[in-house]
């Protein structure tokens, strides 16, 4: 099979690889897409799990690039479920015709960057080779399903189910008797919709979580209309928020404040719904003891929602500040302990012992299912690029240099391996963030960049070892000014065995992030190196 040639390889057809094959081609780069899945959308293809839905809202969830796509496209609901989600992502696929670039059904296994000539080889799984002189991964942040390894799982004669990888034709659980492995966030939306299906569900966790409500309710046409009539200057101010989402922010100390009134703010702000909960004061994520006055109210939400004292105890998160792990939205999670046909199991002090030919055994107790539900979660950030064999310079291992955590400048690139650019990497606002602000953003700078280089006739990009190790310290140095790292989290990438313990996301904020990057572009792409076209030449 003859390599093929293009000027940019893109892989993954989610929500940044759309938007970049558009600006690619508009700017005249050829360009090539490998997706994985049949269709588009990223996480929105895979994640078909009941239940599962946004927590941003609809509005501000989507692409800014298009005026025209703004204003035709109309979203059912206030947060968006994801079937509505999917068929935005294919309804802009077709928008501008971009499937012809892309190729499913497709896994890039290896990219490698020659260094002779200056380009990255890439092959795939069917054997075809690629010769790219820019690898864009745009592989996403939560895209490759983690299932525990336990003991049995291979003997269970039951069928068995991730949340990040759902059968395109749903599950039909009437009648069944289920386990919920896990209570993150794929859990606490898929449980309350399989608890109405299934005769019984039986939930198994190890870590209670926060979670807030939605208040869902269907899109009203004079709030879409407030948007459509705003959109340029609410897009602007999205840019520039700490979350890329615009919130009601409550510049106050939680602190300063009397109970009485702390109460009415959360209290209002729970009956709002959604994540905003946690804007109710701007010190819930700096200090402990202001955020212990919000996770108190979040616990006693849940105290008189669950009936059962005790199971309301086992459903409550103590050991934890809120919003260190990433906060679930739910529609109705905590009301579904109340019905007859959900049990609780916690398995935070008796883990699951193993797996057996008709359901699982918990410290002795045997529990028989027609079916397994695993909830969890995923080997984020770095998981779906250690799928692919990638070497840099001197066949130097992403794995290997990533071996006690991820390193990068900005998020955006890593030393030893030039002209490969991470959109939404490690290092980068990314899962704080409203995804797709943050996505436009990365795919806006790395496509400009690109065009900088062309016209200077520059051939290879690198960030240096010195601004690499700098942006690693400044990530970690403002994660551990705020109460995230309290907490045993896929931030930290705890919930992998072996995976090195490390902040992964930049804390810092949107608009924080968005300035670092204008003044690192507008002082000469400090922290880069570049190469030229006559270097390249004389190096060959």
């Amino acid at each position: 099979m003859s390599e093929q040639k293009c000027d940019v390889v893109i892989v993954g057809a989610g929500f940044a690889g759309l938007y970049l094959l558009h600006r690619l081609r508009g700017l005249g780069f050829s360009t090539r897409v490998f997706e994985t899945g049949s269709g588009v959308g990223g996480t929105w293809y895979w994640n078909r799990y009941p239940g599962a839905r946004c927590d941003v809202e609809s509005m501000q969830y989507s692409y800014s690039f298009s005026e025209e796509l703004e204003q035709e496209w109309w979203w059912p609901e206030k947060f968006s479920a994801q079937p509505d989600i999917l068929a935005y992502a294919n309804h802009v696929a077709d928008r501008f015709d971009l499937r012809r670039d892309i190729d499913f059904d497709t896994t890039v296994t290896s990219a490698h960057f020659d260094e002779g000539k200056r380009r990255w080889a890439m092959e795939t799984a069917t054997g075809e080779q690629i010769s790219a002189r820019f690898c864009i991964m745009a592989t996403g942040c939560i895209s490759t399903a983690q299932t525990p390894d336990f003991e049995g799982l291979s003997n269970y004669k039951g069928a068995t189910y991730h949340t990040g990888n759902w059968p395109h034709d749903g599950v039909d659980f009437t009648g069944q008797r289920i386990a919920v492995i896990g209570t993150g966030s794929s859990g606490i939306q898929a449980i309350p919709v399989l608890a109405e299906q299934a005769d019984h569900v039986t939930v198994f966790q190890r870590t209670p979580n926060y979670s807030l409500p939605t208040q869902n309710q269907p899109m009203t046409a004079e709030y879409a209309q407030s948007w459509k009539d705003n959109y340029p200057a609410l897009r602007e101010e999205q840019r520039h928020t700490g979350k890329g989402s615009i919130r009601d922010l409550n510049d106050e100390s939680a602190l300063a404040v009397s109970a009485e009134d702390r109460d009415a703010m959360y209290t209002k702000r729970w009956a709002v719904g959604g994540t905003g909960f946690l804007s109710a004061y701007n010190d819930l994520i700096f200090s402990r003891e202001a955020n212990e006055t919000a996770a108190e109210f979040v616990r006693n939400q849940i105290r008189a929602t669950v009936r059962d004292p005790q199971v309301a105890e086992r459903l409550v998160a103590k050991d934890y500040p809120i919003g260190a792990k990433r906060i679930c939205v739910d529609s109705g999670y905590f009301e579904t302990y109340n019905r007859d046909n959900v049990a609780l199991v916690d398995i935070s002090e008796a883990p699951i012992e193993r797996i057996t030919d008709s359901g699982l055994v918990v410290q002795d107790q045997s529990f028989d299912f027609d079916a397994i539900v695993f909830a969890t979660g995923f080997d984020a950030m770095t998981g779906t690029l250690f799928k692919i064999d990638i070497q840099g310079r001197a066949g130097a291992e992403l794995r290997t240099k990533w071996d006690a955590g991820p390193r990068t400048y900005l998020g955006l690139m890593c030393e030893s391996f030039p002209n490969m650019f991470m959109i939404t990497g490690p290092g980068s606002p990314s899962v704080l963030s409203n995804m797709i602000v943050s996505i436009e953003q990365h795919v806006d700078l790395v496509t400009d960049t690109l065009v900088h280089m062309r016209d200077r006739n520059l051939v290879v990009m690198e960030p240096t070892l010195e601004a690499e190790d700098d942006w690693v310290e400044e990530v970690n140095a403002a994660a551990y000014k705020t109460v995230y790292p309290a907490a045993a989290s896929w931030y930290m990438g705890a919930n992998i065995p072996g995976k090195p313990r490390i902040f992964m996301p930049y804390i810092g904020g949107v608009g924080v992030y968005r300035k670092i990057c204008e003044k690192m572009v507008a002082d000469g792409y400090k922290g880069f190196r570049f190469e030229s076209d006559a270097n390249a030449a004389a190096a060959e």
